[in-house]
């Protein structure tokens, strides 16, 4: 069964974020649930999200799912932004909410950094350090 599309090709948020996610090396784009996701050998980023229980309102479609650094996770957590996504918070992920008006893509592009660095090759790792 195919899922259908959560998301606008159109969307301004999206290309933003799909122009900072494809900047990482070796990294591609497909559509997995409905949702596009972001991966090397692994997914490091997905945009749109639900959370549990409310898998119909819409609330974060402009959102990103990241794997950010264990040690930063609480602390994340306490962010605004932040919430738990279903399916990928109970391991490790998180959601961010990228709708606001002042959302601080510098922010935004060290989160999905770390969860390139999270999830990428050694090889890939070192690609991007150089």
């Amino acid at each position: 069964m195919s899922h259908p599309q959560h998301f606008d090709d159109d969307d301004p948020v999206l290309a933003k974020f799909r122009s900072i996610c494809l900047a990482f090396p070796s990294a591609a784009e497909k559509v997995s649930h409905g949702r596009p996701a972001f991966f090397t050998k692994k997914i490091f980023a997905m945009y749109g999200a639900v959370t549990k229980g409310d898998h119909h309102s819409g609330r974060y479609d402009q959102a990103m799912v990241f794997l950010p650094d264990p040690d930063e996770s609480v602390a994340l957590e306490q962010h605004d932004r932040v919430f738990v996504p279903a399916y990928w918070g109970p391991y490790g992920w998180l959601g961010y909410d990228l709708s606001a008006a002042k959302t601080d893509w510098g922010e935004v592009e060290e989160l999905v950094e770390d969860s390139f660095r999270n999830t990428a090759t050694k090889k890939l790792i070192a690609e991007l350090d150089d």
